[in-house]
């Protein structure tokens, strides 16, 4: 796929290439826990989470699936009437119950006029094979994505940040779920404690041997109501924050090194600042901080793949 005038492949123009017009996320609140909250795995949550930082005001568990579609696509159609929307499972773990329940919900967004497809923001560890098989069913007819959190390729961060489970759990449920018509996404944080950025170099290297199709990336944020916070608080030498522009130049670096078929759809992500706690930039916008990556990669000579070589998956 050839993007003209940009050194990566970035997920808008794909979205174009692909439907044709613009096509709009709405995102949404079912009220789904994880396994690492509820006392499966453990209790908690991750570290550093706190899903108010992205949840927009409508996405309300206690509304339906249908009630908070239509109020997103309310909001957005104002600015443009004829788009399409994906239903975005976005809150937690949004794979994480019993199939007929996963299958009412997902059919019922499916039914909202203008949806033409679902985004499912889930973790490596809570899908089951009767769920991907039905997904894979609807993929026949609609766009069916599946984002999984990452997070890390390294074990030992994974445990520290306490996401009860492995890369390995990471690499099966990929080789389960490909070549079934899904679009397969992936999620990565820049700067987890205790990661170098040798360590940050590395996950592209590994993550470009998964068969994935697209890639979500934002630097470490410290938010409010998280355990992280606590232990930002209290430790704040063992964290090694991004500044802006350390980000900016960090990220043409990574760049560099993906596997050059990979579609970037995000790199950045800034918490609401009533809830940031550090690192505090200075006030950009999210796409006026993509811009100023766009030029370090002109002004670098620098762009996606550029450095990019095949390699055997690695677990640490």
């Amino acid at each position: 796929m050839q993007i003209t005038g940009k050194r990566y492949l970035d997920y808008s123009s794909f979205i174009k290439l692909t439907f044709g017009e613009r096509v709009q996320k709405i995102a949404l609140d079912i009220g789904f826990s994880c396994p690492n909250r509820d006392g499966s795995k453990g209790y908690g949550g991750c570290t550093y989470c706190n899903n108010n930082t992205f949840n927009p005001d409508y996405c309300e568990p206690d509304r339906s699936i249908t009630s908070q579609l239509e109020e997103g696509i309310s909001r957005f159609s104002k600015r443009n009437k004829t788009q399409k929307y994906l239903a975005y499972f976005q809150a937690y773990t949004n794979t994480y119950s019993d199939f007929n329940s996963l299958k009412a919900m997902y059919d019922e967004a499916l039914r909202v006029p203008g949806v033409i497809g679902l985004v499912i923001g889930t973790r490596p560890d809570c899908i089951s094979d009767v769920i991907i098989n039905y997904l894979s069913q609807l993929a026949k007819t609609h766009y069916i994505a599946l984002e999984f959190g990452i997070e890390s390729t390294l074990n030992s961060t994974l445990k520290r940040v306490n996401r009860c489970h492995t890369f390995e759990d990471t690499i099966a449920v990929y080789e389960r779920c490909k070549n079934k018509g899904l679009h397969l996404g992936a999620h990565l944080i820049m700067g987890l404690p205790g990661e170098s950025r040798v360590d940050l170099l590395q996950h592209a290297k590994i993550i470009s041997e998964l068969p994935i199709d697209t890639l979500k990336l934002h630097h470490l944020q410290i938010v409010k109501g998280t355990v992280m916070a606590h232990q930002y608080k209290h430790n704040p030498e063992r964290f090694d924050l991004f500044t802006q522009d350390g980000y900016i130049e960090f990220i043409a670096e990574f760049i560099s090194v993906l596997r050059p078929d990979l579609i970037i759809e995000r790199f950045i992500s800034q918490s609401p600042q009533e809830l940031l706690i550090a690192p505090k930039w200075d006030g950009l916008k999210n796409f006026e901080i993509v811009d100023k990556i766009d030029r370090k990669l002109a002004e670098r000579n620098t762009w996606q793949g550029q450095f990019y070589k095949k390699e055997s998956l690695v677990v640490c």
